[in-house]
């Protein structure tokens, strides 16, 4: 069958009902664990001779269609492997490519959470991490590269600025260095980025985002193109031979001799799924699987609606700036149309002019956007990231970050874009009365 186009992948890829009773939907497997059958059976799935599920920790058979739906989602992607959370998904993706040493190099345009990871979890793990001052000037990336960085680490479209980084550089910089990129496409989610057609090695999502989109679920997502060259050296992880990976015949084996296809992915399931546990459960696969069913049409009208409102917020008095790749003067339009031309994500700030009080009143003024710390919900949403999302971040990470005490940032959803305009309108009339 030739590979099915992004609207039908996300509906039918990586699931054949005759495999799951002609059920039309994806059934929820919900039990801890499954009959061996008979000891031969189970010698072999121990042995990792065998997909079969075993335990619902390390495969499920509803986790398995969504994850065979994302690699459906991303051409050339080879595996993927769902987890409880987006941290989780960005956490063991970096402790899989460090294993206990070496650096990361990144920016402080990510989430707050992942870049104060770097100083409270990762310094735990005796992994250090270097922060570039400019990610827009792509050459500062290789100048942080040290003998022992172990990878590159970025956000493809930046929260909450929406700032885009020129991935398919960035890579080849990585690559040059024998180190892979890993992109977090939270923002994007697969529908307006795939990372890997601009050499991406591995991808990482919070499916609790705009994948799902309708913030029922906590979820992530690593997903993996299986030509990253793991056996150079440089990650003796993928090629040492433990005890627990030997064949029925003992033969000694490594992770790329098991997962020859997908071994980024396959060591996190071998290896942090099993043992630190952040499985995602049967019934929230089930939901993100309902979430990617509608995503494009979810996206689009977004991005449309998006659009609208951020010339509503340039006409207005009280707005210092918007930073999209839609805003007059943007920056990164140019970049913006190589990445992302369906558009940039429905994820961007604005300053707001006045003091804390102004800012306080327009927050608490809103009826229609909700105050809440998400992204990518179908309910739009508005935050100030100093104080809440981003508010780990040091004074000079978010200096670095451009996160200034008056921004501002929407999620844009689902509801009618006049009513969302009009209810701006009324919170600043609220702020500045």
């Amino acid at each position: 069958m030739t590979r099915q186009r992004f609207d039908t992948a996300k509906i039918r890829g990586g699931y054949n009902p005759a495999d799951h009773n002609w059920a039309v939907s994806v059934p929820i497997y919900q039990t801890t664990a499954y009959e061996l059958g008979s000891v031969e059976r189970s010698d072999e799935m121990f042995a990792f001779n065998s997909n079969d599920p075993l335990y619902t920790r390390l495969s499920n058979p509803t986790t398995d269609v969504l994850e065979a739906r994302i690699v459906s989602l991303h051409p050339g992607a080879t595996g993927a492997i769902a987890l409880a959370s987006g941290m989780a998904a960005v956490t063991y993706s970096l402790l899989n490519v460090t294993a206990g040493s070496g650096r990361i190099l990144s920016t402080a345009r990510l989430y707050g959470g992942s870049v104060d990871s770097f100083e409270q979890l990762f310094e735990e793990f005796g992994v250090a991490a270097d922060l570039v001052e400019d990610p827009d000037d792509v050459n500062s990336f290789e100048k942080l590269i040290r003998q022992d960085t172990k990878c590159i680490y970025i956000e493809s479209i930046t929260n909450p600025n929406a700032t885009v980084l020129d991935i398919e550089r960035i890579a080849e910089i990585a690559h040059r260095h024998d180190i892979p990129l890993i992109v977090d496409n939270t923002i994007a989610t697969p529908y307006l980025i795939n990372p890997f057609e601009f050499g991406a090695d591995v991808v990482v999502y919070s499916a609790t985002k705009g994948l799902t989109g309708h913030g029922n679920v906590i979820a992530g997502l690593v997903v993996e193109n299986g030509k990253f060259d793991w056996s150079g050296g440089k990650y003796p992880q993928f090629t040492k031979t433990p005890y627990f990976l030997s064949g029925l015949d003992g033969s000694k084996r490594n992770i790329l001799d098991i997962f020859p296809d997908d071994p980024f992915t396959g060591r996190i399931r071998a290896i942090h799924v099993n043992y630190l546990g952040a499985a995602l459960s049967p019934f929230n696969s089930y939901l993100v699987l309902l979430g990617v069913e509608t995503l494009s049409e979810r996206l689009d009208k977004q991005l449309a609606s998006a659009k609208k409102i951020i010339g509503f917020l340039e006409g207005r008095d009280e707005v210092l700036w918007v930073k999209h790749p839609w805003a007059k003067n943007s920056p990164y339009r140019e970049l913006a149309e190589k990445y992302a031309p369906k558009g940039a994500g429905a994820v961007f700030s604005f300053g707001l002019k006045g003091n804390d009080d102004n800012r306080k009143r327009f927050l608490e003024a809103t009826n229609v956007f909700s105050l809440q710390a998400n992204i990518g919900d179908a309910r739009s949403l508005i935050i100030n990231p100093s104080r809440t999302t981003h508010i780990e971040l040091k004074p000079e990470y978010q200096k670095a970050a451009d996160i200034q005490d008056n921004t501002i940032r929407l999620s844009i959803g689902l509801e009618d874009s006049e009513d969302l305009i009009e209810d701006l309108e009324q919170a600043f009339e609220a702020a500045f009365s």
